[in-house]
């Protein structure tokens, strides 16, 4: 006991070091980098992406790859749009302040740069594996693009690690506490039934995970997008002041209030970097590896729809979020976290907290599905394909044991593996900065020699 506690506070160190102003600067200022290269493609070609994203949405394709533009998209949100959404954004707003949403506004908008970026790379420098799969991500533009295997693999130790904790126990622990707070169902029936749904997915293999998050995802975000926007709009006289106060607190963070103890404007940035961060996971290196699974000979054309999962996740959903916390006045009662998401959900429409509740059972099992894919691709860039059906039995079994287990050491350990991730993955995105810009150069110069003929997309993929 005596040595678990220890180890507890030598990970907390590491992961207070993994997640502190350093690395937030490092992870934010990347992203200001990449907009700067890239002339604010993120803003320029939003417009675009969408389109692509969620308009042409070509389901059948003989190009190279998986599954689809939009299966891929999917994919990364069922990882990224989670507890984050509900529990970091309320966390952000109870301890730095309203002010703290716009930071993480200003940390979507930047990461969005660096998610293209990453999934340029990652489609670029993708293989076929010995399955006839695509395989793609950090460790493989780390180890093609800038010739350093071992950083590869530095990144895919730390991510094949990473996903039993953030992507896997500690997700289905705030599933299984859910269930019982609200429907008082035992975490050991939440856990094998989890189990089992996790199963029912992801032995299929990509596909599969493409398959199922292109249809679930989508339904629940509508959901809980629904429940946010019925607050929203019975309150929607009160929309002016709540931006006016977000703005106003973003640099002059409010005396105490009520149960708010008050923030200075460093503790305002800093929480809504670190919650903007952790939401979207612009930066980690995680989502593209699901871009790199994408069916397309461009590069651009899937990191294009792969920059609007952050711009769905910061600045859509975890404003929805945030508007709701201010609108109903609950951000500032005293409490944090998913309980106090419930709270102004409840305060905000009848059966508000079943809203919440059933949102984030679905955020987190759709979490779980994306993570496993993470985790496996970078487990078989370390031991090869014959450890991927090994990674997955083993994962669902955590998925099983995170469900009853007490969680701070695995909180503490994922957190860290979770921030070391972006060390080798932003060591990569700036080095390998000339060639992201060079591709969309080329992509676009392209599309304007092709505009006459009506071709909204060049011919074929640069090659390496």
């Amino acid at each position: 006991m005596e040595f678990l506690t220890i180890l507890d506070g030598v990970v907390g160190k590491i992961g207070a070091f993994a997640w502190g102003p350093p690395m937030l600067i490092l992870l934010v200022g990347t992203g200001v980098w990449l907009t700067f290269a890239l002339r604010g493609l993120q803003i320029r070609k939003l417009g675009y992406a969408l389109y692509l994203a969620l308009i042409k949405r070509k389901e059948a394709t003989d190009e190279p790859g998986d599954i689809t533009h939009f299966q891929a998209l999917m994919t990364a949100l069922s990882a990224t749009v989670g507890t984050g959404n509900i529990a970091g954004v309320a966390t952000a707003i109870a301890v730095g302040g309203p002010g703290a949403l716009f930071w993480m506004w200003v940390t979507g908008l930047v990461g969005m740069a660096t998610k293209y970026a990453e999934a340029v790379l990652a489609v670029k420098y993708r293989v076929v594996d010995e399955n006839g799969e695509m395989s793609g991500g950090p460790m493989y533009y780390i180890s093609k693009g800038l010739k350093k295997p071992w950083l590869g693999a530095v990144f895919a130790c730390f991510a094949s690690v990473a996903a039993f904790g953030i992507g896997n126990m500690v997700q289905s622990n705030s599933i299984a506490d859910a269930v019982e707070a609200t429907y008082q169902v035992s975490p050991f029936v939440t856990g094998v039934v989890l189990m089992v749904c996790v199963a029912a997915v992801i032995l299929g293999g990509i596909k599969k995970i493409g398959q199922v998050t292109g249809f679930f995802v989508p339904i629940m975000i509508v959901f809980y997008m629904t429940g946010a926007s019925y607050i929203i709009f019975t309150n929607i006289g009160g929309i002016p002041a709540a931006l006016g106060l977000i703005i106003d607190q973003a640099f002059h963070p409010t005396a105490a209030v009520g149960g708010f103890a008050g923030a200075s404007i460093m503790m305002c940035i800093r929480m809504g970097v670190a919650r903007g961060v952790f939401s979207n996971e612009s930066g980690l290196g995680s989502a593209p590896i699901a871009a790199a699974a994408a069916q397309t000979k461009q590069p651009v054309t899937q990191a294009l729809v792969s920059m609007t999962q952050t711009f769905i996740d910061t600045l859509v959903v975890c404003t929805m979020t945030g508007l709701v916390l201010i609108l109903t006045g609950a951000w500032s009662n005293g409490l944090t976290g998913a309980e106090l998401t419930t709270v102004a959900f409840a305060a905000g429409m009848p059966g508000g907290d079943h809203v919440v509740t059933i949102g984030l059972i679905l955020f987190a099992y759709s979490t779980i599905l994306g993570w496993s894919y993470y985790g496996e691709k970078s487990i078989e860039y370390l031991l090869g394909v014959k450890a991927v059906m090994p990674y997955r039995l083993l994962f669902i079994c955590f998925v099983g044991a995170g469900a009853v287990a007490k969680l701070s050491l695995v909180w503490n350990i994922s957190d860290a593996l979770n921030g070391l991730m972006a060390i080798p993955n932003l060591v990569g995105l700036l080095l390998l900065t000339p060639v992201v810009v060079g591709e969309t150069r080329k992509y676009f110069e392209a599309i304007q020699r092709r505009g006459r003929s009506g071709s909204l997309e060049p011919a074929s993929q640069t090659e390496d």
